[in-house]
C-alpha cells in the first residue's frame, strides 16, 4: 500500500510547484505590466508637458514679436518726430538699433524719448543776446514802411487823379504799419533757433520799430 500511496505523493508535490510557479509567474507578469503601464503614462506625460512648453515657447516668440514690431513702428515714428525737430536738410541717419547687453525696460526708454521730444516741441525763449538784432529788425522794417509811405505818396503826387487821393492814405497805412514789419523777420529767427516770440522780444521789436517812426516823421516831415 505504501508504494502505492508514494507516487501519488510526488505527483501532488509537482502540482503545487506547478501552481506555485505559476502564481509567481502571473504576480511578475502583472508587476511587468504594472511597471510597463506607469512607464507608458510617464511617457505620455512628459510627451503632453513638452508639447505644452513648445505651445509656451511659441506663444511667448510671437508676442516678442509683436514687441519687436511695435517698438521698432514707434522708434521709426519717433525718428521721424527728431527728423522734423532737427530739419529737413539735416542727416541724422537711420534709427538706432539695439545694443547687446542686459536687457532694458523698452516701454520705459520710449517714454523717455517721448518725454524729450515733447520738451523739444515746446518753443523756448530767444536768448537776451538777440535783443539787438530784434531791435534791428524793428528799425529796418519801419525804415522799409516809411521808405514804402513815401513812394506811395510820391506816385498820388506824380499822377495826380484819385491816385492823389488813395495814395497817400496807402502810404500814410503802411508807415503806421512800419513798428510791426520786424516781426516778420523776428519770426523767421526764432523759428530757426527753435524758440518761440515771446512778450519781451516782440516789445523790443515792435518799440525800436516805433521808435524809428516817430524818429522819421519828426525829420522828414
Amino acid at each position: 500500500m505504501s508504494g502505492d500511496l508514494e507516487p501519488d505523493l510526488t505527483y501532488a508535490r509537482v502540482i503545487r510547484r506547478l501552481a506555485e510557479l505559476n502564481g509567481r509567474a502571473e504576480k511578475e507578469r502583472a508587476e511587468a505590466e504594472a511597471w510597463y503601464a506607469r512607464q507608458v503614462a510617464a511617457a505620455d506625460r512628459a510627451v503632453r508637458d513638452a508639447e505644452q512648453g513648445v505651445r509656451r515657447a511659441e506663444a511667448e516668440v510671437a508676442e516678442a514679436q509683436e514687441e519687436v514690431d511695435r517698438t521698432e513702428a514707434e522708434s521709426t515714428h519717433l525718428w521721424s518726430i527728431l527728423r522734423g525737430q532737427l530739419g529737413a536738410d539735416r542727416r541724422i541717419g537711420e534709427p538706432p538699433v539695439p545694443r547687446n547687453g542686459e536687457p532694458a525696460d523698452v516701454e520705459a526708454l520710449l517714454d523717455g524719448v517721448r518725454e524729450l521730444l515733447e520738451r523739444a516741441r515746446r518753443p523756448g525763449e530767444l536768448a537776451p543776446a538777440t535783443r539787438p538784432l530784434l531791435a534791428l529788425f524793428g528799425v529796418l522794417g519801419a525804415a522799409a514802411a516809411y521808405a514804402l509811405g513815401l513812394a506811395a505818396r510820391a506816385v498820388g503826387d506824380r499822377y495826380g487823379g484819385d491816385l492823389a487821393v488813395a495814395m497817400p492814405v496807402l502810404g500814410l497805412l503802411v508807415t503806421l504799419l512800419g513798428p510791426v514789419v520786424g516781426l516778420a523777420p523776428a519770426r523767421v529767427l526764432a523759428d530757426r533757433r527753435h524758440a518761440g516770440l515771446d512778450v519781451r522780444a516782440v516789445l523790443v521789436v515792435v518799440v525800436a520799430g516805433l521808435v524809428t517812426t516817430v524818429a522819421l516823421f519828426g525829420l522828414l516831415r
